[in-house]
């Protein structure tokens, strides 16, 4: 196995005084829904050779048995089993229910164990569990990849190459921790951000979920006034496609991150509608330079998207 590029051999235990060693190969890995993030995160484990025997926990049986036939799970238990037979454990299931999950599972670890969980929202859950007397084992971290798709059949390898990952709070996480999580997300390809759980909030606001809400409503737009379904099917070209493709996304995952993150949301809102209302007066009052100005700074955007 390859060294990071700090030169840490993932070998080799890490260690923290106080703190037990945690090999960071050969674990078992619980993964706590078996749905794109969790189980694209159990094969990359897999193949990295990190995770030795992944185990599975799903509030449904269909959703267990497809991850076992393909081979992201290796057995499924209830949630307190798996916790007592494992070395990590990876949370990734809808925002709601993020926290009264969490809590049970802070509540069975020791300090022999790594929790972490992959949420699109953070200060929430990061408050809930600020006092609790495991605090630092566990790691808050947002791996930012994902598709429109769920479900077990969503997990693809390597999935998180040329990716970024957010940890928050990284200074109320162990040191032990902190660097297992790391270099586990390193060794997948990541590259690592830090941020405090308000910030992080409000950034992913911005950039991750005005884009799904945007294309929810232009989906919704679209069914509304074009009732010809066939003729969306003919006409829809590659701009359509690509700016409604979130609108795939499952309402489970996603209406929970509105609401948990609402306040920023409402923000992020308020401002693209003042925008789209820029666009419309354009066109009513039939201002071609503002319109053109109002895109011409659009375009700055790729100073950003072509680096």
């Amino acid at each position: 196995m390859s060294n990071d590029k700090n030169g840490t051999d993932l070998r080799v235990p890490f260690r923290a005084e106080g703190k037990v060693p945690f090999r960071a190969e050969g674990i078992t890995l619980t993964i706590v829904g078996v749905g794109l993030i969790s189980g694209s995160f159990a094969l990359a484990l897999k193949d990295k050779g990190f995770a030795k025997h992944v185990i599975g926990v799903s509030r449904t049986e269909a959703s267990q048995k497809k991850a076992l036939e393909l081979g992201l799970i290796d057995e499924a238990l209830p949630l307190e089993e798996a916790v007592k037979k494992s070395d990590f454990i990876y949370v990734a299931i809808p925002v709601d229910v993020t926290i009264p999950i969490m809590l049970q599972i802070m509540d069975m670890i020791t300090d022999k164990q790594i929790v972490a969980d992959a949420g699109s929202t953070k200060y929430a859950l990061c408050e809930a569990l600020k006092n609790h007397p495991m605090r630092g084992r566990f790691v808050a971290t947002h791996p930012m990849w994902g598709t429109e798709y769920s479900g077990p059949e969503a997990a693809v390898r390597n999935a998180f190459v040329g990716r970024s990952c957010v940890i928050c709070e990284k200074e109320k996480s162990d040191a032990d921790a902190v660097d297992i999580v790391e270099n586990i997300y390193r060794e997948l390809g990541m590259h690592i951000v830090y941020m405090n759980a308000e910030s992080h909030d409000v950034h992913a606001a911005y950039v991750s979920h005005i884009s799904h809400i945007t294309s929810f409503a232009l989906a919704n737009t679209v069914l509304e006034k074009e009732k010809e379904e066939d003729a969306i099917f003919e006409l829809a070209g590659g701009g359509f496609e690509s700016t409604v493709r979130l609108a795939k996304s499952s309402p489970a995952m996603w209406a929970p991150i509105f609401m948990q993150n609402k306040e920023n949301v409402l923000d992020v809102l308020n401002e693209h509608i003042s925008q789209l209302r820029k666009f419309k007066a354009c066109l009513e009052k039939e201002n071609m330079d503002y319109l053109f100005e109002l895109m011409a700074n659009a375009n700055k955007i790729r100073r950003v998207l072509d680096r």
